[in-house]
């Protein structure tokens, strides 16, 4: 999956939590989130420069947290775990680094609770 693809599958599931989503298209939009947020504040400093507010980027991170979250819950689906599990990251240092090894962490190959593995296709081997 490459990266144009990967945002506008996160973004056609903006609040689908169910099924599962493979590394790529999360790192994708945790690339997408990063190079968007960036434009957003240099904006923000060229149109707000004197007030020292932060609208622009304000919006930006409130429209994309949803898919964000969204695509997370899916993530962890991938290596079956559930989707509660992304409140660990509340858990400050400790939290974050164990889910991001759990989103660097392969997926399962074979169906699991939550679907068919994110990349099969139906005329694959795996897809049997």
């Amino acid at each position: 999956m490459g990266f144009s693809d990967a945002v506008r599958s996160v973004l056609s599931q903006y609040v689908g939590f169910s099924g599962r989503a493979p590394r790529s298209e999360y790192w994708y939009w945790v690339l997408f989130t990063i190079l968007i947020s960036i434009v957003a504040g240099i904006l923000d400093a060229v149109l707000f420069s004197d007030s020292g507010a932060s609208p622009l980027d304000s919006i930006i991170t409130l429209i994309l947290l949803l898919p964000g979250l969204a695509v997370s819950v899916r993530r962890l689906h991938d290596i079956g775990r559930s989707g509660w599990w992304v409140l660990i990251s509340l858990v400050p240092v400790i939290g974050w680094i164990l889910l991001i090894v759990w989103a660097a962490t392969k997926g399962e190959p074979t169906e699991n609770r939550f679907g068919q593995p994110p990349l099969v296709t139906t005329g694959s081997p795996m897809a049997a």
